[in-house]
């Protein structure tokens, strides 16, 4: 990959490009949403508070080709604030060339600067690739998740 990549907020001109990407995530992992849940997501990633979603676009020559989603929340466990890393998505043609780990990278950076207590995310048991990466950049934990049936 030739250039630089660059990490910088999602920003309203983004929309296109943030569906098609936030798109390719959702397929990956088998899932959809309507329309409604696109344009409520969106508009929240541009809000002002700070209990609200964060969204990060890499750019390489200012084509976007990532994203990242995550949210400052409280924990009973500590006075500080602890971020929840939600989606994180490359573009299949540029993986493996360290646009996953710039993006946790800045949501690392941005969590330290709002002295949150950790970061933590989960993934999917076949996400062989992006596990790959995460044992370079994180700690795996012994958690299991638990979720409400669906009715």
């Amino acid at each position: 990959m030739s250039g630089d990549i660059t990490i910088r907020p999602v920003a309203a001109q983004d929309e296109a490009d943030w569906r098609r990407l936030w798109t390719g995530y959702l397929e990956f992992y088998e899932t959809a949403v309507p329309d409604e849940v696109y344009r409520t997501s969106f508009v929240r990633l541009l809000s002002d508070d700070d209990r609200e979603f964060r969204g990060l676009v890499a750019e390489l020559q200012g084509r976007p080709i990532g994203i990242v989603h995550y949210l400052f929340h409280r924990h009973m466990w500590s006075v500080a604030d602890t971020c929840y890393l939600q989606d994180l998505f490359t573009d299949p043609e540029c993986r493996g060339r360290g646009v996953g780990r710039a993006l946790i990278e800045a949501v690392y950076r941005a969590a330290d600067g709002k002295n949150a207590r950790t970061v933590y995310w989960m993934t999917q048991e076949f996400n062989y690739r992006g596990r790959m990466l995460y044992d370079q950049v994180g700690v795996k934990t012994p958690f299991i998740q638990y979720t409400k049936p669906k009715k």
